[in-house]
Protein backbone atom coordinates (compact mmCIF):
# COMPACT_ATOMS: atom_id res chain seq x y z
CA UNK A 1 0.00 0.00 0.00
CA UNK A 2 1.13 3.42 -0.57
CA UNK A 3 2.19 5.45 2.55
CA UNK A 4 0.05 8.54 3.36
CA UNK A 5 1.91 11.94 2.65
CA UNK A 6 2.19 13.10 6.03
CA UNK A 7 6.11 15.27 5.90
CA UNK A 8 6.58 18.53 3.88
CA UNK A 9 9.23 16.88 1.56
CA UNK A 10 7.13 14.05 0.62
CA UNK A 11 6.30 14.58 -3.21
CA UNK A 12 3.16 15.34 -4.18
CA UNK A 13 0.85 13.95 -6.91
CA UNK A 14 1.97 16.03 -9.26
CA UNK A 15 5.80 16.44 -8.71
CA UNK A 16 5.62 12.30 -8.65
CA UNK A 17 3.77 12.34 -12.04
CA UNK A 18 6.85 14.34 -13.70
CA UNK A 19 9.52 11.61 -11.98
CA UNK A 20 7.59 8.03 -12.44
CA UNK A 21 8.31 8.53 -16.06
CA UNK A 22 12.09 8.87 -15.29
CA UNK A 23 12.68 6.19 -13.26
CA UNK A 24 14.49 2.66 -14.42
CA UNK A 25 11.75 0.13 -15.01
CA UNK A 26 11.55 -2.56 -12.75
CA UNK A 27 13.30 -5.78 -13.64
CA UNK A 28 11.10 -7.73 -16.00
CA UNK A 29 13.02 -11.49 -13.66
CA UNK A 30 13.54 -12.09 -10.09
CA UNK A 31 10.92 -11.30 -7.32
CA UNK A 32 9.21 -7.97 -7.48
CA UNK A 33 9.79 -4.82 -5.51
CA UNK A 34 8.28 -4.99 -1.87
CA UNK A 35 8.46 -1.12 -1.43
CA UNK A 36 6.39 1.16 -3.29
CA UNK A 37 9.17 3.17 -5.61
CA UNK A 38 7.71 6.50 -4.24
CA UNK A 39 8.05 5.86 -0.73
CA UNK A 40 11.34 4.85 -1.04
CA UNK A 41 12.25 8.57 -3.48
CA UNK A 42 10.51 10.31 -0.48
CA UNK A 43 12.25 8.57 2.27
CA UNK A 44 15.67 10.04 0.21
CA UNK A 45 14.60 13.44 -0.08
CA UNK A 46 13.94 13.29 3.47
CA UNK A 47 17.02 12.53 4.52
CA UNK A 48 18.21 15.71 2.48
CA UNK A 49 15.99 18.21 3.72
CA UNK A 50 16.43 16.75 7.35
CA UNK A 51 19.64 15.78 7.72
CA UNK A 52 18.72 13.25 9.72
CA UNK A 53 21.11 9.95 9.52
CA UNK A 54 19.78 6.78 7.64
CA UNK A 55 19.35 4.60 10.69
CA UNK A 56 16.88 7.35 11.97
CA UNK A 57 14.59 7.61 8.94
CA UNK A 58 11.08 7.12 10.81
CA UNK A 59 9.15 3.40 10.58
CA UNK A 60 6.78 4.89 8.32
CA UNK A 61 9.13 4.91 4.94
CA UNK A 62 10.64 1.36 3.74
CA UNK A 63 13.84 0.06 5.96
CA UNK A 64 17.01 2.18 5.60
CA UNK A 65 19.14 -0.39 4.49
CA UNK A 66 16.62 -0.92 1.30
CA UNK A 67 16.47 3.19 0.89
CA UNK A 68 20.11 3.20 0.84
CA UNK A 69 20.66 0.65 -1.60
CA UNK A 70 17.89 2.28 -3.81
CA UNK A 71 19.95 5.77 -3.08
CA UNK A 72 23.30 4.08 -4.22
CA UNK A 73 21.84 2.30 -7.06
CA UNK A 74 20.55 5.45 -8.27
CA UNK A 75 23.99 7.03 -8.07
CA UNK A 76 26.10 4.76 -9.18
CA UNK A 77 24.24 4.38 -12.89
CA UNK A 78 23.70 7.70 -13.24
CA UNK A 79 19.98 7.55 -12.99
CA UNK A 80 20.01 11.03 -10.62
CA UNK A 81 22.28 12.98 -13.49
CA UNK A 82 19.96 11.95 -15.99
CA UNK A 83 16.79 12.78 -14.06
CA UNK A 84 18.33 16.35 -13.35
CA UNK A 85 19.33 16.96 -16.85
CA UNK A 86 15.36 15.95 -18.05
CA UNK A 87 13.76 18.00 -15.50
CA UNK A 88 16.30 21.00 -16.44
CA UNK A 89 15.64 20.56 -20.17
CA UNK A 90 11.96 20.83 -19.07
CA UNK A 91 11.94 24.31 -17.24
CA UNK A 92 14.35 25.44 -19.93
CA UNK A 93 11.49 25.06 -22.55
CA UNK A 94 8.71 25.77 -19.86
CA UNK A 95 11.02 29.57 -19.85
CA UNK A 96 11.26 29.62 -23.68
CA UNK A 97 14.71 28.69 -23.51
CA UNK A 98 16.37 26.14 -25.66
CA UNK A 99 16.51 22.97 -24.02
CA UNK A 100 20.43 23.03 -24.17
CA UNK A 101 22.09 25.93 -22.38
CA UNK A 102 25.29 27.28 -24.35
CA UNK A 103 26.26 29.80 -21.12
CA UNK A 104 26.74 28.95 -17.55
CA UNK A 105 28.17 30.75 -14.08
CA UNK A 106 30.75 28.59 -11.78
CA UNK A 107 31.00 29.49 -7.87
CA UNK A 108 32.05 27.43 -5.07
CA UNK A 109 31.57 27.32 -1.38
CA UNK A 110 33.13 26.02 1.46
CA UNK A 111 31.87 23.94 4.10
CA UNK A 112 32.82 22.70 7.33
CA UNK A 113 33.20 18.74 7.66
CA UNK A 114 31.99 16.51 10.29
CA UNK A 115 33.82 14.19 12.14
CA UNK A 116 32.66 11.15 9.32
CA UNK A 117 34.76 13.19 6.61
CA UNK A 118 38.58 11.81 6.08
CA UNK A 119 41.20 13.52 6.57
CA UNK A 120 42.33 12.60 2.69
CA UNK A 121 39.66 14.54 1.60
CA UNK A 122 39.39 17.39 3.52
CA UNK A 123 41.06 20.74 3.88
CA UNK A 124 41.36 24.11 5.33
CA UNK A 125 40.35 27.03 3.62
CA UNK A 126 42.40 30.20 4.97
CA UNK A 127 40.41 32.83 3.49
CA UNK A 128 37.27 31.23 5.02
CA UNK A 129 38.89 29.85 7.81
CA UNK A 130 36.99 26.30 7.19
CA UNK A 131 37.77 23.16 8.11
CA UNK A 132 36.16 20.83 5.30
CA UNK A 133 35.10 20.46 1.56
CA UNK A 134 34.75 22.54 -0.92
CA UNK A 135 31.91 22.64 -3.81
CA UNK A 136 31.92 23.54 -7.43
CA UNK A 137 28.84 24.31 -9.15
CA UNK A 138 28.15 24.69 -12.54
CA UNK A 139 24.60 26.31 -13.76
CA UNK A 140 22.69 28.08 -16.58
CA UNK A 141 21.54 31.56 -16.73
CA UNK A 142 17.95 30.02 -14.83
CA UNK A 143 20.58 28.93 -11.84
CA UNK A 144 19.41 25.28 -12.42
CA UNK A 145 22.05 22.92 -11.50
CA UNK A 146 24.42 21.42 -14.52
CA UNK A 147 27.47 19.87 -12.91
CA UNK A 148 28.40 19.64 -9.17
CA UNK A 149 32.71 19.21 -8.20
CA UNK A 150 33.71 18.23 -4.06
CA UNK A 151 37.22 18.65 -3.03
CA UNK A 152 38.88 19.56 -0.19
CA UNK A 153 38.17 22.99 1.12
CA UNK A 154 42.28 23.45 0.75
CA UNK A 155 41.75 23.36 -3.45
CA UNK A 156 42.54 26.77 -4.54
CA UNK A 157 39.43 27.92 -7.22
CA UNK A 158 41.43 28.79 -10.38
CA UNK A 159 42.26 25.11 -9.72
CA UNK A 160 38.93 23.24 -8.74
CA UNK A 161 37.05 25.22 -11.04
CA UNK A 162 38.68 21.88 -13.70
CA UNK A 163 37.04 19.32 -13.03
CA UNK A 164 33.81 21.31 -12.79
CA UNK A 165 34.34 22.50 -16.32
CA UNK A 166 35.44 19.58 -17.73
CA UNK A 167 32.48 17.72 -16.63
CA UNK A 168 30.50 20.47 -18.06
CA UNK A 169 31.89 20.49 -21.19
CA UNK A 170 31.49 16.69 -21.91
CA UNK A 171 28.12 17.04 -20.51
CA UNK A 172 26.70 20.07 -21.98
CA UNK A 173 27.37 22.46 -24.95
CA UNK A 174 27.98 25.58 -22.27
CA UNK A 175 31.34 27.38 -23.94
CA UNK A 176 30.72 30.61 -22.35
CA UNK A 177 30.87 30.96 -17.99
CA UNK A 178 30.64 33.49 -16.30
CA UNK A 179 32.99 33.25 -12.59
CA UNK A 180 33.93 35.73 -9.83
CA UNK A 181 37.54 37.41 -9.34
CA UNK A 182 37.95 34.18 -7.21
CA UNK A 183 38.47 32.54 -10.34
CA UNK A 184 40.81 35.14 -11.87
CA UNK A 185 45.08 34.49 -11.56
CA UNK A 186 46.90 36.65 -9.34
CA UNK A 187 50.45 36.80 -10.53
CA UNK A 188 49.67 34.36 -13.58
CA UNK A 189 48.57 35.74 -17.08
CA UNK A 190 45.05 33.96 -16.79
CA UNK A 191 46.26 30.32 -15.82
CA UNK A 192 42.55 28.99 -16.01
CA UNK A 193 41.18 31.20 -18.79
CA UNK A 194 43.81 29.92 -21.12
CA UNK A 195 43.45 26.49 -20.47
CA UNK A 196 39.78 26.63 -20.72
CA UNK A 197 40.16 28.54 -23.80
CA UNK A 198 42.77 26.10 -25.06
CA UNK A 199 41.44 22.88 -24.21
CA UNK A 200 37.80 23.09 -23.73
CA UNK A 201 37.10 26.14 -26.22
CA UNK A 202 35.47 27.90 -23.65
CA UNK A 203 35.31 31.35 -22.72
CA UNK A 204 35.58 32.01 -18.93
CA UNK A 205 34.37 35.86 -18.46
CA UNK A 206 35.36 37.21 -15.16
CA UNK A 207 32.62 39.42 -13.63
CA UNK A 208 34.51 41.80 -10.77
CA UNK A 209 32.47 43.61 -7.88
CA UNK A 210 32.83 47.70 -8.52
CA UNK A 211 35.61 49.31 -6.60
CA UNK A 212 33.47 51.34 -4.95
CA UNK A 213 30.82 49.02 -4.20
CA UNK A 214 29.83 49.46 0.01
CA UNK A 215 27.92 46.26 1.65
CA UNK A 216 25.65 43.68 -0.46
CA UNK A 217 24.97 44.54 -3.77
CA UNK A 218 23.23 42.03 -6.68
CA UNK A 219 25.95 41.66 -9.40
CA UNK A 220 24.50 40.57 -12.82
CA UNK A 221 24.98 36.70 -13.93
CA UNK A 222 26.59 36.12 -10.22
CA UNK A 223 23.99 36.45 -8.03
CA UNK A 224 22.19 33.20 -10.01
CA UNK A 225 24.95 30.84 -8.60
CA UNK A 226 25.06 32.14 -5.14
CA UNK A 227 21.23 31.92 -5.02
CA UNK A 228 21.25 28.21 -6.43
CA UNK A 229 23.96 27.81 -3.58
CA UNK A 230 21.61 29.19 -1.40
CA UNK A 231 18.77 26.78 -2.27
CA UNK A 232 20.77 24.10 -1.72
CA UNK A 233 22.60 24.73 1.47
CA UNK A 234 18.53 25.15 3.04
CA UNK A 235 18.69 21.31 3.20
CA UNK A 236 19.69 20.07 6.34
CA UNK A 237 21.91 17.36 5.12
CA UNK A 238 23.93 20.10 2.93
CA UNK A 239 24.59 22.39 5.39
CA UNK A 240 27.72 21.00 6.30
CA UNK A 241 29.77 18.08 4.73
CA UNK A 242 28.76 14.22 6.37
CA UNK A 243 30.21 12.13 3.91
CA UNK A 244 32.66 9.89 4.08
CA UNK A 245 32.63 10.04 -0.17
CA UNK A 246 33.13 12.63 -2.40
CA UNK A 247 30.95 11.06 -5.20
CA UNK A 248 28.08 10.86 -1.83
CA UNK A 249 28.54 14.77 -1.23
CA UNK A 250 28.08 15.28 -4.61
CA UNK A 251 24.94 12.75 -4.99
CA UNK A 252 23.47 14.79 -1.80
CA UNK A 253 23.48 18.20 -3.81
CA UNK A 254 21.70 16.61 -6.58
CA UNK A 255 19.12 15.36 -4.91
CA UNK A 256 18.60 18.54 -3.39
CA UNK A 257 18.35 20.18 -7.05
CA UNK A 258 16.45 17.71 -8.41
CA UNK A 259 13.42 18.32 -5.28
CA UNK A 260 13.85 21.95 -5.75
CA UNK A 261 13.20 21.71 -9.75
CA UNK A 262 10.45 19.14 -9.10
CA UNK A 263 8.44 21.52 -6.97
CA UNK A 264 9.37 24.30 -9.95
CA UNK A 265 8.10 22.25 -12.83
CA UNK A 266 5.11 20.88 -10.46
CA UNK A 267 4.06 24.55 -9.38
CA UNK A 268 4.84 26.23 -12.54
CA UNK A 269 6.92 29.46 -11.78
CA UNK A 270 9.51 29.76 -9.42
CA UNK A 271 8.38 30.84 -5.56
CA UNK A 272 7.72 33.86 -4.67
CA UNK A 273 8.40 35.08 -1.72
CA UNK A 274 5.49 36.44 0.70
CA UNK A 275 4.84 40.05 1.34
CA UNK A 276 5.99 41.94 4.18
CA UNK A 277 2.52 42.43 6.15
CA UNK A 278 2.15 46.16 7.30
CA UNK A 279 -0.55 47.06 10.16
CA UNK A 280 -1.91 50.22 10.67
CA UNK A 281 -1.74 51.05 14.42
CA UNK A 282 -4.45 53.91 15.56
CA UNK A 283 -2.55 57.09 16.45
Amino acid sequence: MDRVRRYPSDLTDAEWEIIEPMLPSPQWMGRPEKHPRRAVIDAILYVVRTGCAWRYLPVDFPPWQTVYAHFTRLNDRGVTERILTELREQIRVAHGRNPEPTAGIIDSQSVKGADTVPRGTRGYDAGKKINGRKRFIVTDTLGLLVTVWVLAASWQDRDGAKGALLATYAATPIRHVFADSGFADSGFAGRLADWARDLLRTTIEIVRKPADQRGFVVHPRRWVVERTLAWITAHRRLARDYETHRATSEAMIRWAALGGMLRRLARGDPATRQQRLTFNTPD
